[in-house]
């Protein structure tokens, strides 16, 4: 098994890899410290744990389970492979061995239906007699289902199924929740932003189902390591006190970090072959990637994200070039690796190249490479995971479908193409490596954004800072309104039920009955009804997907896949290029109503990037400060956005070949959103002409969209923005970072309490990059609808400094 020195030597050999690695974190191993087994558990649970090599647990796992054993809520928030599932399964099992009629079946929650597949493979593995195992998913026969229900003692599944099979139908799950003793959320710090605000109030009706069948079932979760651990935990099921075991006991192997910047090239230097793939699904400066809504964008945003060629001043290659080079140098020294990328076409962009690098080495060693992302069929995806178990697969580029949790163990290496967007996802795709014990190596290659070059030239913000605190609002009302139409259709809502749904419960409802979706009745108390026919469950999109389209294939009706339906308008419209497992696609056609996209084989020599048009209105201002002369303010905006059309570009150079027209309708999103404005005689002040002020605030706006992360736990795709010189709402310059969820997620208010800070980094990293007119390392975006016109770099220093010149 190669080590992490001699990984690096292959890293680093040859002139033209000088120069690129800005840092290099070493990592020192932790020495492991034991606990007894707790005396509560079953002897044969513990003889199975034994028998599998587990002498006995590490402290911080007995003292969870222990915790969870005496009815104690509680959250583990220790490191990736600290073995936190021991910490759950200690108890669920001994209860399990009891059997449905006292009293111990438990409900397993994960993001992923990977990570569910991976939890009950280890489960059968056990083989603990008087346990009924089974997932409940998508993927799951029809016939198995109602094996669930009726036998099911430990039942794996996600929250997207409890939101719309289980809790609906909840007089059919009567025995399971009636015998229900614990929950485990499993991954809990990936609920966060809208999807963790609905999944709240997924586990709060939960709850309120549990109490109608006289259960009051124990939370466990399982978190990595993450700021305030037991509030997050608080807010995510809405029960208080929550008990956090922090410290980790489990052995860990030494691990070297690096922090790796690809080089500049000129003008006319390498093409960056690939690169668009890092705006797949993103039709603007926003969060398509993330759903939720319209693709937030600039002000007049169409889908940027291409090769940027031309143009004056040195850019920087492509992050996902290389990444590929990087892997395809590790499989050939036989390091098991994973490359975690950003986006589905970027995992299948990296391992296509590395797959033709590779032919050039051997040809037995393309085989060894493997794309891994969402969208992918159930049984590919357990194909997948099964080979890089195995050994079969030496190298995979995977997006963060395969982040959460999934045990592949024994790998040597992993790549990070891309700043993941926090801390915390950081160090969890770091922790793939390494976890059987060993050494392992960590790659964090930078990608040409403001953020990334901020970081690998700041390793103390990385190194030196605590993990964030997850970022989640269950009382946003966008979030709140279609659960409690969902809970009224489980049983009518009574005001009583405020205790559980939160503060805003009141208010929503009031809201919800003048829409006429609950109708109150009034006897001996007051109750709240669902009214309509449709299901209630349907009004709340987890995900915030707005559905999902799925991609057949023209004259075999094969399912290639899926892709949610905000992503469907800049990736699956008709003429897209769609790439699935190394092999292109056309889009003949999209229907949005049906969900489906028509594809048929092909190989043209170009891609192709979304148009986007947006505009942007303030509806509410809820708070504001005056710095001198700039004000900043928070409030509540429409934006609404429309792809209009897409180029195509060719494959090498970039250049646009074409362009189409699209006729897709126009998504309107309400969110949150933070701006700033700059009077006249300021922007003069500063030394910015009339003619190139749009262009220093469309600069500003594409840095601190880019920095915004550095102070909230978000990544540029859960974001956007819009710039002008004169707002119609404001009269004024004004430069707008928003949220890219219906009723916001929390980041554009973090930027907004934060904005000094935030809007400082923003400036030095402007200030501090090389080129000379602007590149994707300070002020381009990969999602420009304007295609990165007009930016003025300097501008935008002159801008940020007059609107910091007085900052409080």
């Amino acid at each position: 098994m190669p080590r992490p020195n001699d990984l690096l030597d292959v890293l680093l050999t040859g002139p033209h890899r000088t120069g690129r690695v800005t840092h290099i974190e070493s990592i020192p191993a932790r020495a492991a410290k034991p606990g007894p087994w707790p005396r509560w558990v079953d002897p044969v649970v513990r003889d199975r744990f034994m028998s599998a090599g587990i002498v006995s647990p590490w402290a911080h796992q007995a003292q969870a389970a222990s915790l969870a054993w005496s009815g104690r809520n509680v959250v583990i928030a220790t490191g990736t492979a600290s073995g936190k599932s021991l910490a759950y399964h200690l108890p669920a099992l001994t209860a399990a061995r009891s059997g449905r009629r006292l009293g111990g079946t438990t409900l397993y929650l994960s993001p992923t239906k990977a990570l569910a597949a991976d939890q009950l493979r280890s489960l059968d593995e056990l083989g603990v007699p008087g346990v009924m195992a089974t997932t409940y998913n998508g993927d799951t026969l029809i016939e198995l289902r109602d094996v669930a229900r009726t036998h099911a003692t430990y039942l794996l599944t996600n929250p997207d199924m409890l939101h719309h099979a289980m809790l609906p139908a909840h007089h059919r799950w009567a025995g399971f929740l009636r015998s229900l003793r614990f929950v485990v959320v499993d991954e809990c710090h990936g609920y966060r932003g809208v999807f963790g605000s609905h999944v709240a109030q997924v586990l709060r009706r939960l709850r309120r189902v549990c109490a109608m069948y006289g259960s009051s079932p124990t939370f466990v979760l399982a978190s990595a390591t993450t700021a305030n651990p037991a509030r997050t935990a608080e807010l995510l099921i809405g029960i208080l006190p929550i008990e956090a075991v922090t410290e980790d006991c489990s052995p860990s192997g030494a691990k070297t970090f690096l922090l790796w910047e690809p080089p500049l090239i000129g003008d006319h230097g390498l093409v960056r072959q690939g690169d668009a793939a890092r705006a797949e699904g993103a039709g603007s400066d926003g969060a398509a990637g993330s759903g939720g809504g319209p693709a937030p964008a600039d002000a007049t945003a169409v889908a940027g994200g291409g090769v940027l060629e031309g143009g004056s001043g040195a850019r920087r290659r492509g992050v996902l070039a290389e990444t590929a080079d990087l892997l395809t140098d590790l499989v050939v020294a036989d390091a098991r690796t994973v490359a975690f990328v950003r986006s589905r076409r970027a995992a299948e962009t990296v391992s296509g190249m590395a797959r033709s690098a590779l032919t050039e080495v051997d040809a037995s060693l393309p085989g060894k490479v493997a794309a891994y992302r969402a969208g992918y069929l159930a049984y590919e995806r357990r194909s997948l995971e099964a080979a890089l178990n195995d050994g079969s697969l030496v190298g995979l580029a995977a997006t963060t479908a395969l982040e959460l949790g999934v045990d592949v163990s024994g790998l040597d290496a992993v790549l990070i193409a891309g700043w993941p967007g926090t801390r915390a996802s950081l160090w969890q795709q770091a922790g793939r490596a390494g976890r059987s014990g060993q050494d392992s190596l960590a790659v964090l290659v930078a990608s040409d954004n403001p953020l990334d070059s901020y970081l690998v030239q700041h390793p103390e913000a990385i190194f030196e800072k605590p993990v964030e605190e997850t970022v989640l609002d269950p009382d946003n009302p966008y979030v709140l309104a279609p659960h409690l139409c969902a809970a009224a259709a489980e049983r009518p809502l009574t005001a009583r039920d405020a205790a559980i749904f939160g503060p805003s419960t009141e208010d929503v409802l009031a809201t919800l009955e003048h829409r006429r979706l609950l109708r109150r009745r009034v006897k001996d108390e007051t109750t709240w009804h669902w009214t309509k026919r449709e299901r209630p469950t349907d009004l709340a999109d987890l995900r915030g997907s707005g559905g999902v389209v799925s991609l057949v294939e023209v004259g075999t009706g094969r399912v290639l896949g899926t892709v949610d339906a905000v992503r469907a308008h800049s990736t699956a419209h008709e003429g897209a290029v769609y790439v699935h497992q190394g092999d292109t696609f056309l889009i003949e056609s999209l229907d949005l109503d049906e969900g489906i996209a028509m594809a048929t084989p092909g190989a043209p020599d170009y891609f192709t990037t979304a148009r986007e048009v947006s505009s942007l209105r303030v509806l509410e201002e809820t708070e504001a400060v005056k710095w001198g002369q700039a004000r900043l303010a928070f409030g509540t905006v429409e934006v609404a956005s429309q792809v209009v059309g897409y180029l195509k570009r060719a494959l090498r150079s970039g250049e646009v070949l074409g362009e189409a027209p699209l006729d897709l309708p126009e998504r309107r999103l309400r969110t949150r959103s933070v701006w700033w404005t700059l009077p006249d005689e300021s922007i003069a002040a500063a030394g910015v002409s009339l003619a190139d002020a749009p262009g220093a605030a469309h600069a500003a706006e594409h840095a601190s969209i880019g920095i915004l992360p550095l102070v909230a736990s978000c990544d540029r795709w859960d974001i956007g923005g819009l710039s002008t010189v004169l707002h119609p709402d404001t009269g004024l310059l004004t430069v707008f970072v928003h949220d890219g969820h219906p009723g916001g997620a929390g980041f554009a208010e973090r930027g907004f309490h934060a904005a000094r800070s935030w809007l400082t980094a923003t400036r030095e990293t402007i200030a501090a990059c090389p080129c000379r007119d602007g590149c994707p390392s300070c002020v381009q975006s990969p999602k420009c609808g304007n295609g990165n016109e007009p930016l003025d770099k300097t501008g935008a220093v002159r801008l940020l400094d007059a609107l910091l010149a007085d900052a409080v």
